[in-house]
C-alpha cells in the first residue's frame, strides 16, 4: 500500500499502520509528496486485514486530500509478512479487497468506444458462426465479448449499494448490445443484398449452433453457475476461472443470431435469441448479486475475529 499523504493527516495515518497488526513493514519518507504537499508512506499488509485499514484511511478523509494505491505483490519475501499473513483471519486468496473490485467495476463498465468496438467484432464473429455453423467461432465469440464485468457489476452495485455503478453498467450492457445488434444487423443486409448470404444458409439446420435461439431450464441454470464463478474469479486472486465463464454464457452469440434474425424476417429465432439473451444476463447477475452477498457476509464475520490475531508490537514498530 501507497499513501501520497498530506502533512497534516501523516501523522494519524502512520498511527492507524502502526497499531495495524498486520502490517509487516512500514515506511515514511517525510516530504517526498509534492502534490499533495507532505509525505510518501509504503506499508506491506496481507489482502485479510486491507479493508479495515482502507475504511480507517478513508475516514481521516486521506482518499480526499491525498492518494491511496493498492498493489498486489507477486513475491513477498519477509519472515514477518509471513507471520502476519498466517495469523491473519482467513485466507489471502479468499479475501475479498472491496476498493479495488468496485474500481475494476467503473473501469470495465463504462461505456468507451473500445467497449462498442468489442461488442461490434464480437457479434459480428458469432453471426459468421451461425452462417456456417462453427462452434469453434461461436466459442471464440464468446472470449471476445467484454460484457461479464457489466453484468457482474449489477449484483455489485446492489450489494455495496452504489446506484451510480448499477445505472452504468445498465446503461452501457444496453446500449452495447443494442448498437452491436443494429451495426451487425446492417452489415448483414449488406451481405445479403451482394449474395455473400442467403436465406438458405441461415434457415438451414444448424445442429452446431441451434442451441442459441432454443432457451431453456439449462440455459439459466448455467448462467447461473457462471455467474458465481466469474465473480469469484473477479474478487479473489484465482482468476482463471474467468476464460470458462466467457466459454459458458451465451449473451454474444444470441445478440449475433438476433442480428441475422432481424434482417431475414426470421421472428421466432428472433424471440428466442432474445430470451436467451434476457436469461444469460438475468441470471448471471442474479448469481453475481447472492455470490458477493454471501462474501460479503462471510467477511464481516472474519473482520469480527480480527482481535483473536493481535499480537504485541516490537517496540522499535
Amino acid at each position: 500500500m501507497r499513501l501520497n499523504c498530506p502533512a497534516h493527516l501523516s501523522e494519524q495515518a502512520q498511527g492507524v499502520l502502526s497499531q495495524e497488526h498486520g502490517v509487516s513493514a512500514l515506511s515514511v519518507i517525510t516530504g517526498a509528496s509534492s502534490q499533495p504537499a507532505g509525505d510518501l508512506i509504503f506499508a506491506d499488509i496481507p489482502r485479510e486485514s486491507a479493508n479495515q485499514v482502507i475504511s480507517a484511511l478513508r475516514e481521516l478523509g486521506v482518499d480526499q486530500e491525498g492518494t491511496i494505491v493498492i498493489n498486489d505483490a507477486q513475491t513477498w519475501i519477509s519472515r514477518e509478512a509471513f507471520q502476519a499473513e498466517k495469523e491473519a483471519p482467513g485466507k489471502g486468496t479468499d479475501a475479498v479487497v472491496w476498493a479495488s473490485v468496485i474500481e475494476r467495476a467503473y473501469a470495465e463498465s463504462a461505456l468507451t468506444w473500445t467497449f462498442i468496438s468489442f461488442m461490434i467484432f464480437a457479434t459480428a464473429l458469432a453471426s459468421i458462426a451461425i452462417v456456417t455453423d462453427s462452434i469453434i467461432l461461436v466459442i471464440a465469440a464468446m472470449v471476445l465479448g467484454p460484457e461479464f464485468v457489466a453484468v457482474a457489476s449489477l449484483g455489485l452495485a446492489l450489494v455495496r449499494r452504489r446506484p451510480n455503478l448499477f445505472r452504468q453498467a445498465a446503461r452501457t450492457l444496453a446500449i452495447g448490445f443494442g448498437t452491436s445488434i443494429a451495426v451487425v444487423a446492417l452489415l448483414a443486409g449488406i451481405a445479403r443484398l451482394i449474395g455473400l448470404i442467403d436465406l438458405a444458409e441461415v434457415s438451414n439446420l444448424r445442429p452446431g449452433t441451434s442451441f442459441i435461439y432454443t432457451p431453456n431450464v439449462w440455459s439459466f441454470v448455467v448462467a447461473l453457475i457462471a455467474g458465481a464463478v466469474g465473480v469469484l474469479a473477479l474478487t479473489s486472486t484465482q482468476s482463471g476461472g474467468l476464460i470458462g465463464v466467457f466459454i459458458s454464457v451465451t449473451t454474444i452469440p444470441a445478440s449475433g443470431d438476433a442480428a441475422l434474425s432481424l434482417v431475414f424476417g426470421r421472428w421466432s429465432e428472433l424471440a428466442g435469441s432474445l430470451t436467451q439473451l434476457v436469461i444469460n444476463i438475468g441470471g448471471m447477475a442474479l448469481a453475481g448479486w447472492m455470490t458477493l452477498a454471501l462474501q460479503q457476509q462471510v467477511w464481516k464475520r472474519v473482520s469480527a475475529r480480527r482481535g483473536v490475531f493481535a499480537r504485541p508490537r516490537p517496540d522499535h514498530q
